[in-house]
Order: structure tokens, then C-alpha cells, then sequence
């Protein structure tokens, strides 16, 4: 059973940010930062999550990114959504939290890996880009869509579930997917950090390659955690990807 507690705080651009803090007793705490125009629910991820974190005695905050789920209306920016986890994390810390870890799918993996800061203690991402990827994106939107973003630099999504009937993505966001500076991006953690990857489908095949070709610039002590059959989402292996991050907490 969920036990968090609905939060509620604001960007360095206003914004109403909303999330789920569940407190498991301590002063550690695990933020969560979601993938590309999902939500905090995370297609349930985040609240199994939530649940093994507090059994080991772990806190969490799962929120929505300004412009998704419940968080005030944005377009969405990479920038935009490195400065909402900042806030995410400034808040924990106004709550008392003094020991934080970062757990990222997808997107948010590699939002992690661009808001780092020195009170991050450790990082947990699943399926996250840390070097450049070039998308086909009129393989993943529609021709109407297609055309909005060549017409206005905007592309709007239609997301079939949660809370938000529409998210609107800046062109800006698509092409960085391109533009990352992989040595640049990890080189500045200074924490250890677990990548896990699947090996099914052709993103995730090409998501964990670039992984391979970057754990060398992360702190030592980081991991490539390989679950054989996984594809992008996880979810049919989502079991594994919780004894992964459980495990890394307890070492790290």
C-alpha cells in the first residue's frame, strides 16, 4: 500500500511542482526523476519503487516535471527539467534530508546525470542515454505532429494515460539527444553511479552501447548492470531492476 504524503514546491521559475513523498524513517532519501513526457507514476514503477525503498528504511520523492502530470503548465526543455530536479532536490533538503541518492529512467536518467551536485551521494539509471543518440523522430510522432514542429518548433503529445491530456516539447529538447558531449556529461559526477540496461530492441541495444563506451569517464566504484531480455521500458523485468537498486543502496 502507497503511504506517501502529496507535496507541493516550486522551481526557480515559479512553477507548482507535485509530487509524492513517502519517508521511511530515516535521513536517506531516493529522488526520482521520470522519463521523457511521462509522469511520477511512472507506469507504476516509481510507487514499487517508493515501497522497497521504505522497507530498507529509504525516503522518497517521486514528482512530475514541470509541464507533465499534476506540476504547473511549461513546455519542455532539458534545461527546464534539470532546474525542476534541482528544486526537487533543495526541497528534500529543506525537509531534513541529509543523505540523497538519484534514481532516473529513460530521460530522467541522463537529467540526473546533468543536475548533479555534490550532496548527491550515489545515482541508480535505467535505460538512460549518456552519450549522443540520433533519433528517426517521425518513426515515434505522427505526420501532424511532424509538421507542428517543423511549422512552430513545437510538438505536441498526446499522452494515453495520467492526469494531462497534452505535453508540449520545444524543438530544442529532440536535438540535444544528438549534442551530448558523453566525457563532458559524466566526467563531472563525482559520485558512483549504476547503469542498468536491457538488451532487447534497437534503442535499448543502442543505449547500452553507449554506456559501455562511457562507464570509463564515471567515478570508479560505478556499474554497468546488464538484464538479459529487458527491453527500453523494463517493466516485464522490473522485479530485477528493484534487487539491483536495493542492492546498490545497501553498498553505496
Amino acid at each position: 500500500m502507497d503511504r506517501a504524503d502529496p507535496v507541493e514546491f516550486r522551481n526557480s521559475r515559479g512553477l507548482r511542482l507535485r509530487g509524492d513523498l513517502l519517508r521511511g524513517g530515516t535521513e536517506s532519501m531516493v529522488v526520482m526523476a521520470h522519463g521523457f513526457t511521462s509522469d511520477r507514476r511512472s507506469r507504476g514503477r516509481f510507487g514499487r519503487l517508493a515501497n522497497a525503498f521504505a522497507e530498507d528504511g529509504y525516503s522518497s520523492l517521486r514528482f512530475d516535471f514541470s509541464g507533465c502530470g499534476e506540476s504547473d503548465d511549461d513546455t519542455l526543455t532539458m534545461a527546464k527539467q534539470v532546474d525542476d530536479l534541482q528544486a526537487a532536490l533543495a526541497f528534500v533538503e529543506s525537509e531534513g534530508f541529509r543523505h540523497i541518492a538519484l534514481y532516473g529512467h529513460s530521460l530522467g536518467g541522463l537529467i540526473c546525470l546533468r543536475a548533479y551536485s555534490p550532496q548527491v551521494a550515489t545515482m541508480m539509471l535505467s535505460g538512460a542515454a549518456t552519450g549522443a543518440m540520433h533519433y528517426e523522430w517521425d518513426q515515434y510522432f505522427s505526420p501532424v505532429q511532424m509538421r507542428e514542429l517543423s511549422e512552430t518548433g513545437l510538438l505536441t503529445v498526446h499522452p494515453d494515460e495520467g492526469p494531462r491530456r497534452q505535453i508540449v516539447v520545444e524543438a530544442g529538447m529532440l536535438e540535444e539527444f544528438g549534442q551530448i558531449d558523453q566525457p563532458g556529461l559524466l566526467s563531472r559526477v563525482k559520485c558512483p553511479v549504476l547503469l542498468i540496461h536491457g538488451d532487447q530492441g534497437e534503442e535499448e541495444r543502442q543505449l547500452l552501447e553507449r554506456s559501455r563506451e562511457g562507464i570509463e569517464y564515471l567515478p570508479k566504484g560505478s556499474r554497468l548492470a546488464l538484464i538479459r531480455g529487458a527491453n527500453h521500458t523494463m517493466l516485464d523485468h522490473f522485479d530485477r531492476v528493484i534487487q539491483l537498486t536495493r542492492d546498490w543502496l545497501a553498498e553505496n
